[in-house]
């Protein structure tokens, strides 16, 4: 297996955002060139056959196009919020990221500080 360094993708920064059952990754990389880009990475748990398989997506956003990437992202949320459900509350999503016990099906609302 290769080392990522060799590669040029040392990983520098990492966060996790969990959704249901998708988890999405934001992880900081650098090129051999000491530079940084942003890739995105959905990845959706499927069950197949007799266990679970990992179905990713991975976006690569480059340093030249952060602000086009926030600024569209951000006019798209705000359409949604805005224009098409705004009688949605959207608050009611903030902090619900309890983590459940895949064997269980308990949900662990312990608040966890990293």
């Amino acid at each position: 297996m290769e080392d990522n360094s060799e590669k040029g993708r040392d990983e520098i920064y990492s966060e996790r955002v969990r959704a249901g059952k998708r988890t999405y990754f934001f992880d900081v990389k650098s090129t051999k060139s000491n530079d940084y880009y942003l890739t995105i990475t959905e990845s959706k748990r499927r069950y197949k056959d007799d266990g679970y398989v990992y179905e990713k997506h991975k976006i690569f956003l480059y340093k030249e196009d952060f602000h086009k990437f926030i600024d569209a992202l951000n006019e798209t949320v705000n359409h949604v919020k805005e224009e098409l459900l705004p009688d949605v509350d959207f608050t009611q999503f903030d902090n619900v990221d309890e983590e459940v016990d895949v064997s269980t099906g308990d949900a662990d609302t312990e608040l966890k500080w990293d």
